[in-house]
């Protein structure tokens, strides 16, 4: 038997080495990208296009299970959100999501040191991740910028907080998380993907979380779902 990696499967058999990825209590944590509004309510701006693939991936109620296992637990949280405040508009130059995110109003705040309509907003959590975000213990960063955390302070958290391995997920596929994983492999990071509490947009003609899914499969130690990585993280605490 031999499957490609799916939403809800692992791999089998499927002609990659399978490096594996252990979770370790001393220096494992999960990094969730932009549990957000406007990427995960249906009264977000962009859920016309990501909608369908949240939905068929039940990737909010995997994301809500993801940020209760280590609630439960104690595992370390890191979540690195997306900000675009009033000065950010007046780049001078973008790239193709970059300009739509824009003249969308993303993820949009009137000032990095204001939260002057945050409460409710596309920028805002979803309200039934804020009692495992706002509890004290979980680290929000600084925002990205593009689409990778070379622009934030992520890099840092981890290593001032002693981690090496990561857990990934969070929005959107083939644009933040995955920028996420390439640059946290590329800064010596241990990586695996949880690729149901992902999802990505979908258009007439791209797919963006197909595209990212072959690409977490060749470059992340481990892909699985969050039912098994929950599983995993349960035991890993226990031991």
């Amino acid at each position: 038997m031999s499957r490609a990696v799916t939403a809800k499967s692992p791999p089998v058999n499927d002609g990659l080495p399978m490096p594996g990825f252990d979770i370790t209590r001393a220096d494992t944590a999960i990094v969730i990208t932009d549990p957000q509004n406007d990427f995960l309510s249906p009264d977000g701006v962009t859920w016309a296009v990501v909608g369908k693939n949240v939905t068929d991936n039940g990737t909010v109620e995997n994301l809500e299970a993801l940020f209760a296992v280590a609630d439960d637990t104690g595992m370390p949280l890191f979540v690195s959100p997306h900000y675009y405040f009033t000065h950010d508009h007046r780049w001078q130059f973008e790239g193709t999501l970059e300009t739509l995110m824009h003249a969308i109003g993303m993820f949009d705040r009137p000032h990095a040191l204001s939260l002057e309509g945050f409460e409710g907003s596309g920028a805002d959590w979803l309200e039934r991740y804020k009692p495992f975000i706002n509890n004290g213990r979980t680290v929000v960063t600084s925002p990205h910028k593009a689409y990778g955390p070379e622009t934030n302070d992520l890099v840092l958290q981890l290593r001032k907080a002693g981690i090496s391995k990561v857990i990934l997920a969070g929005m959107s596929s083939n644009l933040c998380t995955e920028s996420h994983m390439r640059e946290l492999v590329e800064q010596g990071f241990d990586v695996m993907v949880v690729t149901d509490a992902i999802a990505g947009a979908i258009t007439e003609h791209y797919d963006g979380y197909q595209a990212s899914l072959t690409n977490f499969r060749m470059i992340a130690s481990a892909v699985d779902n969050t039912a098994n990585t929950v599983k995993a993280i349960r035991h890993a605490w226990r031991g």
